[in-house]
């Protein structure tokens, strides 16, 4: 059996302003019409259901992008904090050990590219067999020049299977400098580090109390004071946010390399795999115009060369630059030499010590029950579109700082407020007085949109009290 786990709890803060905290890259459409997450759900279709792994806030998120590509997930299994890859995998494996399943998994980070889907398939069908006679297996990546933002594999000579392609794991390298780089690509027999895993859930379980027994347990007592709702599975809150933070290749897979009687492989591929970690990853994937320009979205360029310039809103017009990278949003535009795009992730960090909305999340808000974006904001009132599902409703609440009133543009509306239950339809409204409690549904087949005008003295996101809620929120 080969179960997918597809790990999706990174934030991608390099790829600000497009990745925000609260929506981060792998739910984004970087790179085509689905976006990475999807795209890594769909990866092991021919395999059974995948495992998804991903933060508490983003679950609902999670469900509806899986179900818009029409995959069905064995369980969303929700982090009620990021922990990095080990305790995610970890988790995975006591969810399928717990089932008696004789699982190899697959542990996919949901925010990469992999261009040759047929390559990486037959790259796993090899480390599926590894897997299967006790082997921690990770696929390295052929490297097309001396890259410095991955970390590498030193592969040894001897493959562990007579004909295969897979090697044994000598030992992994941090990310280099680029002499460094070019000294490994020089020296041959080393390989990109993809961050994809195959091993038995058994196995893992093993491997991971022998080199890392506080993860392990803190997982384990976290699995057992876990709850099922639905296709959740949440963990003990309190007991997962005790475990230690430590990815796959930290916890594990360095200390094997190399290790007498715990076999690790590395298989080798060909796929055109990314991490899309940085904007000179998405350029690299955006066809080049004349001037050797990535541009996508609204952009009229004069007189510019080497530079990426994509629009997410509004039209970007450039005149006269060389080799810059501009992003256009909603709420925000980064400026910045095309080659500092690692320093992004700094920007951000000085963006959230600010305490500045911006680095968490966009203008247009995804919630359980739809979407929202703030149109307009001044002293004491805010303007609000908001977007509701057909058959979905917000929670029943009050706010103690804001009244708020409803226009309805599209749809019909049913309002509890107080009291009172009734409809409205288009180009009707309705206003709720602050401390009055509250709700909004949509009854109808089509999107619910409705214009909120916010007048008060607070208008920030935590003046709600909820008293019932559909989605199980605080």
């Amino acid at each position: 059996m080969l179960r997918p786990v597809i790990l999706a709890g990174g934030s991608g803060t390099r790829l600000w302003p497009l990745s925000r905290e609260h929506f981060p890259k792998q739910f984004l459409p970087l790179l085509g019409g689905a976006t990475m997450f999807q795209q890594a759900a769909l990866r092991l279709r021919a395999a059974e259901a995948p495992l998804i792994v991903c933060n508490e806030e983003h679950r609902h998120l999670v469900a509806e992008q899986l179900s818009a590509v029409g995959v069905a997930a064995a369980a969303l299994i929700l982090e009620p904090a990021g922990r990095n890859t080990a305790p995610a995998l970890t988790l995975a494996a006591l969810w399928s050990e717990e089932r008696g399943e004789d699982a190899v998994l697959v542990a996919m980070p949901a925010d990469h590219h992999i261009a040759d889907g047929g390559e990486f398939a037959g790259a796993v069908a090899e480390g599926h067999a590894l897997a299967r006679e006790g082997w921690l297996v990770t696929f390295g990546v052929r490297p097309t020049g001396p890259a410095t933002g991955y970390g590498y594999i030193r592969a040894g000579a001897a493959g562990p299977s007579p004909g295969g392609r897979a090697l044994v794991m000598d030992a992994f390298a941090e990310k280099p400098s680029e002499e460094v780089a070019r000294g490994y690509l020089a020296a041959g027999g080393y390989l990109w580090n993809s961050g994809i895993f195959a091993v038995g859930a058994g196995e893992w379980m093993r491997r991971i109390e022998r080199h890392r027994p506080d993860i392990a347990a803190a997982c384990r007592a976290a699995h057992g004071a876990g709850s099922v709702d639905g296709e959740f599975f949440r963990p003990g809150g309190d007991e997962f946010r005790a475990c230690p933070s430590d990815s796959i290749d930290y916890a594990v897979a360095e200390r094997d390399a190399g290790a007498e009687g715990r076999p690790a492989a590395v298989v080798p591929m060909d796929a055109g795999w990314s991490d899309v970690g940085t904007w000179s990853a998405v350029r690299d994937r955006i066809a080049a115009d004349g001037g050797g320009n990535a541009v996508r979205g609204d952009v009229i360029t004069h007189d510019v060369e080497g530079s990426t310039l994509i629009a997410e809103g509004r039209l970007v017009a450039g005149v006269g630059l060389r080799d810059l990278l501009v992003v256009e949003t909603a709420d925000a535009v980064l400026v910045a030499g095309k080659d500092r795009d690692q320093d992004v992730r700094e920007l951000v960090a000085e963006l959230r010590s600010a305490g500045r909305d911006e680095q968490l999340e966009p203008r247009r808000v995804h919630r359980p029950w739809g979407t929202y974006e703030v149109i307009e904001r001044g002293p004491g009132f805010q303007v609000k579109h908001l977007t509701v599902r057909p058959g979905a409703s917000l929670s029943l609440q009050r706010h103690r700082h804001r009244s708020e009133h409803w226009v309805v543009v599209r749809g019909t509306a049913a309002v509890v407020r107080g009291e009172e239950r009734y409809g409205l339809a288009e180009n009707e409204s309705t206003y709720v007085p602050r401390g009055v409690r509250h709700r909004l549904s949509n009854p109808g087949d089509v999107p619910l949109e409705i214009v909120e005008v916010q007048t008060g003295d607070y208008l920030g996101e935590d003046d709600i009290e909820r008293f019932e809620d559909d989605y199980r929120r605080a």
